[in-house]
């Protein structure tokens, strides 16, 4: 397994453990999509996709995939006991009346203030910001997963977002690989470090300004 892969488990894995038992939550697309596989089972967290879904489950083995049963996100999924099926007006009609406790967004910058950018890069083609538009101002809480750098090695928590913002919400706590962080009076605070990564790698990698919490948990 390549370290990406094994980076963007890592990250799915510690978001899961945020779920209290009853929450319904939105998972997004890319890293998002992951979480279900690390959701205990019979926790009690109702998964919802704006396709028309509440209560995925983990995706099902290759021999029993159903190509009609799938998220949002085009991937298969398996249904828990009770789910339920719908229109997308209706899951939309769930979202927007604030009924999601929780939304898993992948992302591609995140502002110092924990402002969202994850639907566009200029000067390339776009598709629309589909449901995100909705999800931000909709979602009680939004966390956002992501790696911590780009392909290209620049960091993606950044001073100021140079992409286009997904909405005037902010997320409350954001995850990558190196560590967590949340949101307070609108500055990053780092909260966990990963395990493998110093203060002064993850410093070194981040253009953002953030404040240390006191202590400094480890995960």
């Amino acid at each position: 397994m390549s370290k990406s892969t094994l980076d963007r488990e890592k990250i799915a894995r510690r978001i899961a453990m945020e779920f209290k038992r009853g929450m319904v939550v939105n998972l997004g697309v890319g890293i998002p999509t992951l979480i279900p596989a690390y959701i205990e089972p019979g926790k009690g967290v109702y998964l919802h996709s704006e396709n028309g879904l509440l209560g995925m489950g983990p995706p099902p083995p290759s021999e029993e995939i159903d190509m009609d049963c799938i998220s949002a996100s085009k991937h298969p999924v398996t249904l828990e006991p009770g789910a339920a099926i719908f229109s997308s007006s209706e899951s939309f009609g769930m979202i927007r009346g604030g009924h999601i406790d929780v939304v898993v967004l992948g992302a591609l910058q995140v502002s110092e203030s924990g402002e969202i950018a994850n639907w566009a890069v200029p000067g390339t083609d776009i598709l629309g910001v589909g449901g995100a538009m909705d999800l931000v101002p909709g979602a009680k809480k939004i966390i956002v997963a992501l790696t911590h750098t780009a392909k290209d090695g620049s960091s993606k928590l950044v001073r100021q977002l140079t992409y286009p913002s997904t909405g005037i919400q902010h997320a409350e706590l954001i995850v990558t690989e190196l560590g967590v962080f949340s949101t307070a009076s609108g500055h990053l605070v780092l909260e966990e470090l990963s395990a493998d990564c110093s203060l002064e790698k993850i410093k070194a990698l981040t253009e953002a300004e953030f404040k240390v919490a006191e202590p400094l948990k480890r995960w």
